[in-house]
């Protein structure tokens, strides 16, 4: 038969050294008790206790822990009801005062969070408290970090996770929110019919002046056109003119003269003879060589 009397032993040996050596993990620490009373705070890694008067009294963790805020109404400045609820998240950082400072700081914590945060509501009214979220945050942590501090924890921050009004609340802000898109449509339209008469106006003002200048233009174009005209006909005029008086001045240009005027002078009586009936013959035929005599003394004038 086996001899099993080594076991006990042996387990008893294996309490023993297990109540002497604790072993701490990373980002935790435990309190240690002595008789009742706080004797120390152990930190990661290796450590030795005596077994059966040290005791473990509390274990708590250095990392940030979050916590969620139970949700809670509370009433703004405007008398209105809303449901509230948040999340926080604190450190511990001095293990003794949260083991000592209060008899449970997680729930402290929470109790002045809501508490806070229904002040902080009643301070503003419906429309205010949506839009300054992160202000009620801040003061949330403002009170619970002074207060925190003699429980050993460090409040790092709270967040506003939601805010429900009632039901008809809701859909009064939905009709408002629908008049006022609608406001706003109607403003853009009405807006855009404007700038669409400002610009049809300004294009029209723009035609008539672009119009008048064109007018203007095409006015002032003809009068030079017509000077120029005139200035070349008065041009071509006076070279024939002192064409015509040099070659009368030459030998045989007044016989030229006299007989140019007389062809005219036959030419015009048969014109007139053209035009009508009644054959018209100059009273006296003498007029012909008289009026040649004229029209050469004036040649000669010149």
């Amino acid at each position: 038969m086996a001899d099993f009397s080594w076991v006990i032993p042996t387990g008893v040996a294996v309490w023993v050294l297990s109540s002497i050596v604790k072993i701490v993990p990373q980002q935790t620490v435990y309190v240690i008790e002595r008789f009742g009373m706080y004797q120390k705070t152990l930190h990661a890694g290796l450590h030795f206790v005596i077994p059966f008067v040290d005791k473990i009294a509390y274990v708590h963790s250095l990392k940030e822990i979050p916590m969620d805020v139970q949700p809670q109404v509370c009433i703004t400045k405007d008398n209105t009801q809303v449901h509230i609820d948040g999340i926080l998240y604190y450190k511990i950082t001095d293990p003794k005062l949260a083991s000592y400072g209060t008899s449970d700081f997680r729930f402290a914590i929470e109790q002045l969070a809501k508490t806070t945060l229904r002040s902080e509501v009643g301070k503003r009214e419906l429309d205010r408290l949506l839009e300054e979220r992160q202000t009620i945050n801040f003061a949330v942590v403002s009170v619970l970090d002074e207060a925190s501090e003699e429980w050993g924890v460090k409040l790092i921050r709270y967040e506003v996770k939601d805010i429900t009004p009632p039901d008809i609340v809701l859909k009064t802000m939905q009709l408002q929110l629908t008049a006022e898109r609608e406001k706003r449509a109607k403003i853009a339209q009405s807006e855009g019919d404007l700038q669409q008469q400002i610009n049809r106006a300004n294009g029209e003002r723009q035609a008539a002046i672009a119009e008048s200048e064109g007018k203007k233009q095409a006015v002032i174009n003809k009068a030079m056109g017509d000077a120029e005209s005139i200035r070349v006909v008065a041009t071509a005029t006076a070279e024939a003119i002192s064409t015509v008086a040099k070659a009368i001045a030459t030998d045989g240009g007044a016989k030229a003269v006299e007989l140019k005027v007389a062809e005219q002078y036959v030419a015009a009586f048969s014109n007139l003879a053209k035009e009508g009936t009644t054959l018209i013959v100059p009273a006296d035929l003498s007029n012909i060589s008289s009026l040649i005599s004229s029209a050469m003394s004036i040649v000669k004038k010149q």
